[in-house]
């Protein structure tokens, strides 16, 4: 997905665009938040860890082949992502241990 930016006049106005694509992406963030913790709950019903190691890789291997297709550096991506895995495998643990906040 190709993004028009000639017809962007100038630095307050690409700024303005900028922070109103920050703004959707929190929001997804949030969307994705969402999904872990229903990810937590099933997870504790099934009896499963936090952390199951090949789901990670193939997490990873997809943000990589994502970035690829989008023109993005895929390494500076699987490292924001395994971040992100991180911090959703906290969110987890924190949900399986009886502790959702």
């Amino acid at each position: 997905m190709t993004m028009a930016t000639d017809d962007i006049p100038d630095m307050p106005a690409l700024r303005a665009r900028i922070d109103a694509l920050d703004a959707q992406l929190i929001a997804l963030l949030a969307q994705r938040s969402a999904l872990i913790d229903r990810a937590a709950r099933i997870k504790a019903r099934d009896d499963l860890p936090a952390r199951i190691e090949a789901r990670i890789e193939e997490v990873v291997t997809n943000a990589r082949r994502h970035a690829e297709r989008a023109g993005l550096d895929p390494d500076l991506i699987e490292s924001i992502w395994r971040r992100l895995i991180e911090a959703a495998i906290a969110q987890e643990d924190r949900h399986l241990k009886g502790d959702p906040a």
